[in-house]
């Protein structure tokens, strides 16, 4: 009974600790180097977490007007404060444009290289796991 037991509660160990694992990916695997964009849009939402900071643009169609909301993956909380980020540096309806690579599957996702805020002309490295440096 207690080697079951023990096998058990092993397994639900391994079960919980990859869930961070799968969450994390390489950069190739989800996003394509050669698909760049440059996108400007007000700032919809900001998700400041761990493995990686995502916010979210309305990005408006020049030909069509339609607007799509996109999400920009970003570097962890603590890679963005090295290049100068804080939790206060990108706030929602402040303008942005933004610089990476477009996600593989099509969907409205990136992967941000550079973010320029449009107030203040600041640009930021975003982290990008891509590994390309400013």
């Amino acid at each position: 009974m207690r080697t079951k037991f023990a096998v058990v509660v092993a397994g639900l160990a391994l079960l919980a600790s990859m869930s961070g694992v799968m969450a994390h990916h390489s950069f190739s695997a989800e996003f394509d180097a050669s698909k760049t964009f440059k996108f400007t849009g007000p700032v919809t939402k900001v998700e400041w977490m761990n493995p990686h900071t995502f916010f979210y643009i309305d990005v408006k169609d020049e030909k069509s007007g339609k607007v799509t909301n996109w999400a920009m993956e970003m570097g962890s909380p603590n890679g963005l404060m090295r290049n100068g980020w804080t939790r206060n540096t990108m706030k929602i309806g402040d303008v942005v444009t933004v610089e990476g690579s477009m996600a593989k599957d099509g969907s409205p996702t990136g992967n941000a290289r550079t973010v320029v805020m449009a107030k203040t002309g600041q640009r930021l490295f975003a982290g990008s796991s891509q590994g390309v440096t400013p």
